[in-house]
């Protein structure tokens, strides 16, 4: 890790020029919703550029309506924003973010950051520092703390993340499971129990069920590695693989209660054949063919799911044990040209109307207000199925998401909002690329022929994380 007194005083130098540029957009009659001003005039000309990954509701998602109602609010006014998807898995758009800030082949002026890079971008000093009020009181404690590094807010948390276990109804009811609420659950042997009573319950579920639960195991990209953060969080109170400085903390017996603990979840009488190499498109494929009663997997299968399996089939509880936070940050590039407007168009897509919207288009929303005021609607934009049904040519109900009484997704206060306080981060490294492909690489070996045992893998697993992180 380099010395933070490199980067200090240029970060001390950003955060000069960009409290100046504001001051002049105050003097000057920025009114706080996007016009420039003074401000806009002394930015160059052209759009204010976001890149991001996919976005999960669908080609003209509720990101780009939220881009486009900036845009409309913004029409003689100032900077246009224009949406850049990048295509690819995370850690390609991690490489093409990376390659293009770095070269200066891109102008972006934001980029959504995954919570696990914020780390790596603000010490290689490829985004600015911002003001800490952008992440204040009403954003989720759990999800604040990953816009900040080394003291300092670095984004703005856009839309969260966390995994949740979806589970089918009438599978257990059908195999005499007479309460089927699982919402209360907090062990994963509880979960065990469940799916040695569907087994023993024969004939009486459909013949398309095959094991009990799927999950994301492929241990070519992220999700072995979430899917062991789980583990090893829920397997001790205090787990932590790093350090507040992103130093490697860990221990070979932390990691081998760990392992352990993987390995139970993960033992073939329980889980899908398949989940060995799923991602998160296979295993939500398996599950929703019914292949399983369970899946762990993030708050957007919510709705998809509820595309072709009702409230009775369907239910959704809080991941037994400790799950894993994820979602995207909003940060302006130190390259940007046009920082003082960007920084603008990031505190209107994070507001409280803002994240309302993303909620109810089937994002985890950052900020509690979106869960729990119900005087706060999304007004700006129609997030799929928020104002009611929206029907298709056919005449029929395209949105089929149960939602509460003020139109929100219908688990969002009392499953989403609980498990999102609840979560733990992954790591939080400058160097989170070289932990994660570590981490998975040793941890694949649990599901390949002759696997080793716990304490033989931890001792390695130890080793190799000394080595690919920094330590004291």
């Amino acid at each position: 890790m380099r010395s933070r007194r490199v980067s200090g005083r240029r970060h001390a130098i950003g955060a000069f020029t960009l409290a100046l540029l504001l001051a002049i957009g105050a003097c000057t009659g920025g009114d706080g919703t996007g016009a420039p001003g003074a401000t806009g005039a002394a930015e160059p000309p052209g759009d204010i550029v976001v890149a991001s990954g996919r976005d999960v509701t669908g080609r003209g998602g509720i990101r780009q309506q939220l881009i486009d109602e900036w845009n409309r609010r913004q029409a003689g006014k100032g900077h246009q924003a224009r949406l850049v998807e990048l295509s690819g898995s995370a850690d390609e758009q991690r490489s093409q973010l990376l390659g293009a800030l770095q070269s200066g082949s891109a102008e972006y002026d934001v980029v959504n950051l995954d919570v696990t890079w914020v780390p790596e971008f603000a010490e290689a000093d490829l985004v600015q520092p911002l003001p800490d009020e952008l992440v204040d009181g009403d954003v989720i404690e759990s999800v604040a703390a990953t816009a900040r590094w080394d003291g300092r807010v670095y984004a703005v948390p856009f839309n969260s993340d966390v995994g949740l276990l979806y589970y089918r109804h009438d599978y257990l009811k059908k195999a005499g499971v007479t309460d089927t609420d699982l919402s209360k659950v907090t062990r994963w042997s509880e979960i065990q129990q469940l799916i040695d009573t569907l087994d023993d319950a024969g004939g009486k579920v459909p013949e398309s069920y095959e094991k009990g639960w799927t999950t994301q195991l492929d241990a070519s990209y992220e999700g072995l590695t979430v899917n062991g953060i789980e583990a090893f969080a829920s397997a001790g109170d205090d787990f932590s693989l790093t350090d507040a400085n992103g130093r490697y903390a860990g221990s070979a017996a932390d990691l081998e209660a760990g392992l352990d603990e993987l390995r139970n979840r993960a033992q073939a009488p329980y889980t899908l054949g398949d989940a060995v190499h799923s991602d998160e498109a296979r295993s939500l494929t398996d599950f929703a063919d019914g292949r399983t009663a369970f899946l762990r997997h993030w708050p957007y299968a919510y709705g998809s799911l509820h595309q072709t399996l009702s409230d009775q089939q369907l239910g959704v509880a809080p991941l037994p044990g400790r799950a894993v936070l994820g979602g995207q940050n909003l940060a302006v590039t130190r390259a940007s040209k046009r920082s003082a407007t960007a920084q603008r168009l990031i505190e209107f897509l994070t507001s409280t109307e803002s994240e309302r919207c993303l909620l109810d288009a089937g994002f985890a929303a950052t900020r509690v207000s979106a869960y729990e005021d119900d005087g706060l609607a999304c007004e700006s934009v129609k997030p799929p199925g928020a104002a009611g049904p929206t029907p298709s040519a056919s005449g029929e109900t395209t949105d089929r998401m149960p939602r509460d009484a003020n139109g929100r997704p219908a688990y969002a206060r009392t499953i989403l909002l609980p498990a999102l306080r609840n979560a733990v981060q992954r790591p939080r490294t400058p160097l989170y690329g070289a932990f994660t492909q570590t981490f998975a690489a040793e941890l694949g070996k649990l599901f390949g022929d002759g696997p080793p045992s716990d304490a033989q893998l931890a001792k390695s697993l130890n080793e190799k994380l000394a080595k690919a992180l920094p330590h004291g």
